[in-house]
């Protein structure tokens, strides 16, 4: 697998066409395009999180969402660490429950039980999506209840509103706050057809990424109650998260609200036409339709014969179709995760399908 990851990062550098992801810039072009957005709007510097275009994002994400207040931070790890401490300092208990494949509990090297101390309950385990059922089953007190909209190493699966709404109501009648991990919320609003205010509604608080649907180069913001996120900014100073600048990360955000926003309807429909091809090739999207403009796939295959042929295809046809593919749980079957975004919709879904039948060899 290593051969295969520096071979394609070697690929992917010489293409000059994307299917998935974003569209392909360099850190020149990034900077470039900030500078002029920062010049157009008269923007000046933040210092340590305050004024500047830290100020107008959070007042924008405020908002955007309904919500006494928004707070910036560097990373979502050190966000959602905040908050949930925050509401565990409340409620005089460190039990909080969350999926178990959620981001917490994966992603992070166990970083949030090691800082913190909390003790994580399963709301859920495996792909099932979370339901008041499922809170019922854990007995206690608990601080928080965390859902991940959408739960991504699900394959980017969504609960259906209305088993969301009696999950939030089912939190606050145990006295959990309802937290949202909302890292692809702004993908997961076309699924719901709701607004993004009614969405945050029904949690108490919700943290929101830049770097992801809206394509910014890094950080990300907590909405709720001003007096639960005056103590969140606290934690975030005592974790060494209050930058002398993030200017470039809060304009960026701006940019992804404004440039990239509007445009996630039509990835998630881009999305679905892909995936009504796929099974036509023995290609199985999970889920099917997909929940957002992310997805798995599954097919019958060799991972290191398919990692072949995808690299011997980027390599003559500089063209980035996918990332690498891995061994799925049931054997002799490989997946991957395919992003939607711009660079997607320049192509014809029928055309990309056979491609990505080319390369698993069907």
């Amino acid at each position: 697998m290593t051969d295969h990851l520096e071979r394609y990062r070697a690929a992917a550098d010489a293409c000059d066409t994307h299917v998935f992801w974003h569209p392909q810039r360099s850190p020149a072009e990034v900077l470039a395009a900030l500078a002029e957005s920062a010049a157009s709007h008269d923007l000046a510097w933040d210092r340590y999180g305050e004024h500047g275009p830290v100020e107008q994002l959070e007042t924008e994400l405020a908002a955007l969402f309904g919500t006494e207040a928004a707070a910036f931070f560097p990373s979502g790890t050190m966000a959602q660490q905040c908050v949930l401490r925050a509401w565990c300092d409340r409620a005089g208990t460190l039990r909080v429950a969350v999926p178990d494949l959620s981001h917490l509990l994966v992603h992070e090297a166990g970083g949030p039980a090691l800082l913190h101390g909390f003790r994580f309950e399963h709301l859920t385990t495996g792909r099932r999506t979370p339901d008041a059922e499922a809170l019922a089953a854990i007995p206690g007190r608990l601080a928080a209840v965390m859902v991940e909209l959408p739960l991504r190493d699900a394959g980017c699966v969504l609960p259906a509103w209305d088993d969301l709404v009696v999950l939030s109501a089912a939190s606050r009648e145990r006295g959990a706050a309802f937290h949202v991990d909302g890292a692809r919320i702004w993908e997961s609003q076309p699924f719901y057809d709701r607004s993004y205010a009614e969405i945050a509604a029904l949690a108490d608080t919700m943290y929101v990424s830049f770097y992801k649907g809206l394509g910014g180069i890094a950080g990300a913001a907590l909405v709720g109650p001003a007096d639960v996120l005056a103590e969140a900014r606290v934690w975030r100073s005592r974790m060494g998260g209050t930058l002398f600048h993030a200017t470039a990360e809060a304009v960026s955000a701006l940019v992804g609200l404004r440039e990239e926003l509007p445009h996630l309807a039509a990835h998630l429909a881009w999305a679905r036409a892909l995936a009504v091809e796929l099974p036509t090739h023995g290609i199985t999207p999970n889920p099917a339709p997909p929940h957002i403009a992310t997805f798995e796939v599954f097919a019958a295959g060799d991972v290191d014969e398919v990692n072949e042929r995808l690299l011997a295809l980027m390599e003559r046809e500089k063209l980035q179709l996918s990332g690498l593919w891995r061994a799925a749980a049931e054997p002799g079957r490989v997946t991957t995760e395919l992003m939607c975004a711009g660079s997607s919709r320049a192509h014809d879904p029928a055309r990309v399908a056979a491609l990505l039948a080319e390369v698993v060899g069907l």
